[in-house]
This record gives structure tokens, C-alpha cells and sequence, in this order.
């Protein structure tokens, strides 16, 4: 009988989920503190093993920073464009619970890359089996030139094909995205356009940006991975298309969920837990801090109870990314010739563009009644927010004349700055699932994980562990999870 997987790639990973080993409540109790993408897997993956949850989560929406709102007048805004790829294997596995077929996600036919006065690069017809996928671009980009291919360090090259994770990411501690770069004499035309624009999909410079998680991704993209670089998007807003289904699925198997409550302390108390919040204290047995970092510094240092003195000290060292801008028109004037979503590299702070009506269905009916399209632009790592919502739209008529003079009907525009930065520090040193006490567990993209997995999977990911490891803890069978190849084609 045929082994079912999650995706196309036959060398993706079971990891089986760990062995129960203790015993608990009947009914157990965990309170959920956040309701983005990692506090939703936990509260599935504790609610369907018969745990009673509660999630807290401060905004009035469900999906953290992957969230949506309506604006007064009826129209959508987000915090950005999020690709949604196809090794984003336990993300996707959440958003079957609500929608078994992924029907809300379609597919973006290309990611075009474009350099400031140089090519553009497509992934559309690369083959997406390693090791063909990385021949097959170099073979066909206008970006990797033959003269600056033999500049290239060959035997650090290969050394792509030899990762291994975690081993990997420990063995680059301290080395940064640009040094890995500087050591392999990457083309430098290359490095600008295809490289750093991944680097800076984590809201970082290169220079902070760590080169283990770099290697992370040249191995789940491009070595490693038969899933290829093309991707998802919700066919909606993120609510309507993905969190507000799942918010139903999750109330169907009794879970509370309370948006627009915000915790301030958790503590330890003789069986269980204390949590503090604003909508008044909650007793459980245990909880999940799916917090961002600024949210889980502040519970952690007010809750004198949690954990140790040297777990309170890594808590205490997470950094914070740089802020980012989207900004979002709502034009007066069709743009069929702009991309879905085209990457940049050389224009300022402007790192992409994305065409909502080419994909949302909402944006789309909002551009057929009003003749006109929903465009998207995003800087990420800024030094600065001064003046960028001026210089992102110049930029962007700049790689897009088209919306030049373009009617503006409406606008809207944010800056946030609650990203981790995943930065050089020594790998062992970020904070694990795992804390010193077992009724506390963290969840989010800003803990550490074994697996090749980034950003929302990351979120996905090890919301599933915190359950896995509470549920285990109690005797009961957790969920097993799946990973893109955790090895390079030429690992030992």
C-alpha cells in the first residue's frame, strides 16, 4: 500500500509524534496565550486530544501577524502579502481542519524576481525536483552569468548539497546570510537579486540575518525540496478565507476563544497554572505562550514564578527585527499588466509588489465595479520609517510606470516592528518548545526548531510540538508532524 504524503516530495519527513509517557486530568485544562498561527496548532492539536482550551488573543482578530480587518467603509487591510508554499506541509495540515481540500488557497503562477537596471528571473518553468531545479535556473536565469559562475568557491558550493539540521544551524552560529555569501564568492548580481530577497523575507538585513537559516532555505527551496519556489495565496482575506473558518472548527470542539483580551502575568501555582488577563484570571493545568517577543519579555518579566534564572535570561536577549511598512491603493485605474506578486532588489526600501484583484475575490469585485485594482507594496528591514510610504510608491511606478497617476479612491498604510530577528546568535541558545517547568510550553517562529522549516511552518510547527509535548505529558498520543528532507542530497 502506497504511503500517503503531504506533497509531491518522496523524501519529505514523518517526525511521529513523541511517546506518551506520564498520566494527567481526565479532562485537562490549557489556556492558549495568542491566537496567531502557532496558538491555533496548539489549541488544535490540544483540543482534538479532548483537552478543554482557552485562547487569549489581544487583537479583535484571530491570525496574529497574519491577520485581517475591515476598514470602516467596509474594505479589507492586513499587515502583507504571505506566500503560502507548498513545503508549508503542518501549516497546511491546520488548514485542513476547516477546509479539507486547502479550497480557499490558489496558486500564484509565477515569482518573478527583477533587479533595479538588470534582468528579472522566473521561477515558472524551472523543474522543481532537486538536483534539476538549481540546474535548471542557473541554466535558464539571466542573473547567473558564466563568467561570474567561475568565480564561484566550488567546494563551498557543494557544501549546500551536504547540510544537515539541526547540525547545520549550530555549525554556522555567528556567521551571518552575507558572510555565507562572501565565503561562496556568490555573483554578486545574483547575491542582490534571488538571495538577498529571501534574507529579507525575515524582516533582517543580510548582515544580521543568520546564515544557518540562509542555508535553511537554499536547502528547502532550491537543494533539498522537490516542492519547488511556487506558492499559495488565500483566495480572500486572511480571516474570511482561513482564520474565521478554523475559528469555527476549533469552537465545535469547545474551545473558547477571546479576541480582544490581552494576558499579563502566568504563574506556576500548585497543580496548575495562573493566568492574569484582562478579561480576569484563568486557572488551568497548563499553558502555551504563543506570543510574539515584545508580549512574551513583558509576561515573562512580570511572572517572577516562570521558569529559571538563565531561561529568563534568553527570554530577556531576543531581539526584535526592524520595522517593515505595507502600504495598500485602492486605484481608480486597471493594472493587467503588474504581476500577481513580483519580488524586488536595487529600488530603496522597496522589496515587493503584490496585485490583490489579480487573486483576492473580494479586491477583485472591488475592482470590477470600480474599473480600477488593489495594489500592495511592502519594504521590509527599515532603517527608518521617515518618509518610506512616499518612497515605496515612487519606487514602485518606478519598476511599474503604469501607476503613475493612477486615481487613488482609497489608501491605507501601516508600520509595525514585533518580527523576531532570527540573527547570529549561537543557535543553542534560543528557546526551545521546552521550558524548566512542564506545565509551561512555548510556540511561535521565534523558538527554535529542529526542522528545515521557517517562518509561518515554523509557527505551524512548533504549535503542534507545545501540544504534542503537554499531551505526551499526560499519556496521550500527540500528532505527528512532516518536514521537507533534513538532509542534502550529498549528506553522509
Amino acid at each position: 500500500m502506497k504511503q500517503w504524503r503531504p506533497g509531491r516530495d518522496r523524501r519529505a519527513v514523518r517526525v511521529a509524534s513523541p511517546a506518551p509517557s506520564g498520566s494527567g486530568p481526565e479532562r485537562p485544562g490549557v489556556v492558549v496565550l495568542g491566537g496567531g498561527i502557532a496558538g491555533l496548532a496548539a489549541a488544535t492539536g490540544l483540543a482534538e486530544r479532548g483537552v478543554e482550551v482557552t485562547v487569549l488573543e489581544a487583537q479583535p482578530q484571530l491570525g496574529g501577524r497574519v491577520r485581517a480587518w475591515r476598514t470602516d467603509d467596509g474594505r479589507t487591510m492586513s499587515r502583507g502579502f504571505h506566500a503560502f508554499f507548498r513545503q508549508y506541509y503542518n501549516l497546511r495540515s491546520l488548514l485542513r481542519r476547516a477546509d479539507p481540500e486547502l479550497s480557499s488557497l490558489v496558486p500564484v503562477a509565477d515569482y518573478p524576481l527583477t533587479l533595479a537596471d538588470g534582468p528579472t528571473d522566473s521561477f515558472a518553468r524551472i523543474p522543481r525536483t532537486p538536483p534539476w531545479s538549481i540546474l535548471g535556473f542557473v541554466a535558464v536565469s539571466p542573473t547567473f552569468r558564466a563568467r561570474d559562475l567561475l568565480r564561484v568557491d566550488v567546494g563551498r558550493a557543494l557544501g549546500l548539497l551536504r547540510v544537515s539540521f539541526p547540525r547545520t544551524f549550530q555549525e554556522l552560529d555567528g556567521v551571518s546570510a552575507a558572510d555565507v555569501l562572501d565565503q561562496l564568492r556568490f555573483p554578486q548580481q545574483a547575491r542582490h537579486l534571488a538571495l538577498e530577497v529571501f534574507a529579507r523575507s525575515f524582516f533582517a538585513d543580510p548582515h544580521e540575518f543568520s546564515g544557518g537559516e540562509l542555508l535553511a532555505m537554499f536547502h528547502t527551496y532550491f537543494l533539498g525540496s522537490a516542492e519547488g519556489l511556487l506558492f499559495d495565496v488565500p483566495r480572500e482575506d486572511y480571516d474570511t478565507a482561513l482564520w474565521a473558518p478554523l475559528a469555527r472548527y476549533l469552537t465545535g470542539l469547545g474551545v473558547d476563544i477571546r479576541c480582544g483580551v490581552t494576558a499579563s502575568a502566568v504563574e506556576p501555582t500548585g497543580t496548575g497554572v495562573r493566568v492574569v488577563s484582562s478579561d480576569g484570571e484563568i486557572r488551568a493545568d497548563a499553558a502555551v505562550l504563543a506570543l510574539d517577543t515584545a508580549a512574551l519579555q513583558s509576561v515573562v518579566d512580570a511572572s517572577p514564578g516562570l521558569g529559571d534564572a538563565t531561561w529568563r535570561s534568553r527570554i530577556a536577549r531576543l531581539r526584535i527585527a526592524p520595522a517593515f511598512g505595507v502600504g495598500r491603493r485602492w486605484l481608480g485605474r486597471p493594472q493587467p499588466d503588474l504581476p500577481d506578486f513580483l519580488g524586488t532588489s536595487g529600488y530603496g526600501p522597496l522589496d515587493n509588489i503584490s496585485r490583490l484583484d489579480a487573486f483576492e475575490d473580494g479586491a477583485a469585485a472591488w475592482a470590477d465595479r470600480n474599473g480600477g485594482a488593489v495594489v500592495e507594496v511592502h519594504g521590509y528591514a527599515l532603517p527608518s520609517p521617515e518618509g518610506v510610504r512616499e518612497r515605496l510608491w515612487a519606487e514602485a511606478e518606478r519598476v511599474h510606470p503604469p501607476l503613475a497617476g493612477a486615481p487613488i479612491i482609497a489608501e491605507e498604510w501601516l508600520v509595525e516592528q514585533d518580527c523576531p530577528l532570527v540573527d547570529t546568535s549561537p543557535w543553542l541558545d534560543r528557546p526551545t518548545v521546552a521550558t524548566p517547568d512542564p506545565r509551561i510550553v512555548l510556540a511561535g517562529d521565534l523558538v527554535r526548531c529542529d526542522l528545515p522549516v521557517a517562518l509561518m511552518e515554523r509557527a505551524a510547527t512548533t504549535g503542534w510540538e507545545a501540544a504534542n509535548r503537554l499531551l505526551a505529558g499526560w499519556g496521550r498520543r500527540g500528532h505527528d508532524l512532516w518536514s521537507p528532507p533534513t538532509r542534502g542530497l550529498l549528506a553522509r
